[in-house]
């Protein structure tokens, strides 16, 4: 199957779509919308790309097909939160959504769904990487594009070994084989790790890039286009006839169009009463921080799934990522789960991490309890879209989501089949 980015113009057909939300999913929406010839205008309730698109990881990873939800996860986490300072975090109270959605959430660990939604995932990660693959060079966007792959460290033999029926599931269902690597194989592929390590598995075929960089040149790209980017603005309510969006009430302005689509992300639950819709995402707030290389620094990007930390080298610094915390829209950075990733990383590393740190950043990925991305018509307007609840995979799936909103928006056949994405799976 072919996944080509140049999709023919259709200025005949012109019309203006808004897109409220300009992190990647919104960025990749315009990308498409602008290529099939109608004028986009791009809204955001602060900075482009000042969101979940700037502080990720930077992974583009096929290899990520399986959702959150597996079988025994609720069990394995229970335990894990009884421990000190563990990766995920839940506060107390009387959060009627957040129970909800734990309880589905729940409900959905098992095999059958696990790997149903899976095959949801999967075709949205292909496609986008060879989307990236072809716009990247296409559109000379500056983002440290590299296939390097992604390894899966671990220090204990059995939990190396306790991988392997995952593996066998990933190859046999999803064609996403991974390479057991040895401690002297992964060792002599990265040196950069500690001595102690017990193996590592190897996706070959996934790749990374710098997230906020991606942004800035993609941004770039599609003003010279003639996309219009307005920041620092909340959409306050929206203006109907009959069922039909006219136009959007900002801060401070007014926009009529014809279309719109809310890439809103976490942001999505605070648009309820504007959507008139109970969207079922909940914020997992994560942390990142950046520092410059260290002396021996990784050549490939790594999780290490004993700790639950990515690790991201890049040309001039590296990336540590991790937690999941349902808190709410809490931003305070904290300084112990910061400590967390730190300390992770030493564990692994061979060389002693920097003292200095050149950003520290928390955001919120919109999670759904099936790890599904909600693409779609909203339920209660004909001509609003949604395109939000990517989880921790929106960089990952950015391209294909944009391809296929710009589909459905034309009245085309979608590229992949839609039915998997639509809202109306969690009212059904």
């Amino acid at each position: 199957m072919s996944f080509s980015t140049h999709l023919p113009s259709r200025r005949g057909d012109s019309r203006h779509v808004a897109i409220v939300g300009g992190g990647i999913v919104g960025i990749a929406c315009a990308h498409y919308l602008n290529l099939q010839g109608h004028r986009v205008t791009v809204i955001d309730k602060g900075r482009v790309g000042g969101g979940c698109s700037h502080g990720n990881c930077g992974y583009v990873s096929p290899s990520h097909a399986l959702p959150l939800a597996e079988p025994g996860a609720i069990f394995s986490t229970i335990k894990a939160m009884l421990k000190p300072n563990p990766p995920l975090r839940i506060r107390p109270g009387l959060n009627v959504p957040l129970w909800k959605w734990l309880w589905n959430f729940s409900r959905r660990c098992n095999r059958s769904d696990w790997v149903q939604s899976g095959h949801a995932i999967h075709p949205l990660l292909t496609a986008s990487m060879q989307l990236y693959s072809e716009l990247i060079p296409s559109y000379e966007l500056d983002c440290e594009w590299t296939k390097q792959g992604l390894l899966f460290v671990y220090k204990d033999a059995k939990a190396l070994q306790a991988y392997a029926p995952i593996d066998a599931l990933l190859r046999r269902d999803f064609d996403e084989p991974a390479r057991l690597m040895s401690a002297r194989e992964l060792l002599e592929f990265e040196p950069a790790l500690s001595d102690d390590v017990a193996g590592a598995w190897y996706f070959e075929h996934d790749a990374h890039l710098r997230p906020a960089r991606l942004v800035a040149s993609w941004r770039d790209s599609l003003l010279a286009r003639g996309v219009v980017f307005i920041e620092n603005q909340t959409l306050e309510s929206v203006t109907e006839s009959a069922g039909e969006a006219q136009s959007l009430k900002l801060s401070s302005q007014c926009i009529e169009a014809d279309q719109f689509v809310i890439a809103t992300g976490a942001w999505t639950p605070q648009l309820e009463k504007v959507l008139r819709f109970r969207v079922p995402i909940q914020p997992g707030k994560g942390y990142s921080m950046t520092m410059p290389r260290p002396a021996v620094c990784p050549q490939t990007p790594m999780i290490l799934p004993e700790r639950k930390v990515a690790v991201t080298p890049w040309e001039t610094e590296l990336r540590l990522g991790s937690m999941m915390e349902f808190i709410g829209y809490d931003s305070d950075i904290s300084k112990k789960r910061l400590r967390l990733l730190t300390r992770a990383a030493a564990d692994y590393l061979k060389s002693e991490l920097p003292d200095s740190i050149s950003e520290t950043w928390c955001g919120w990925r919109p999670m759904t309890y099936d790890s599904t991305p909600i693409i779609g018509r909203c339920p209660s307007f004909s001509n609003v879209y949604l395109a939000c609840g990517h989880n921790m995979l929106g960089l990952s799936m950015a391209p294909a989501t944009g391809r296929m909103i710009s589909e459905l928006i034309a009245g085309e056949p979608t590229s992949l089949a839609a039915e998997p994405y639509q809202v109306e799976r969690f009212t059904a």
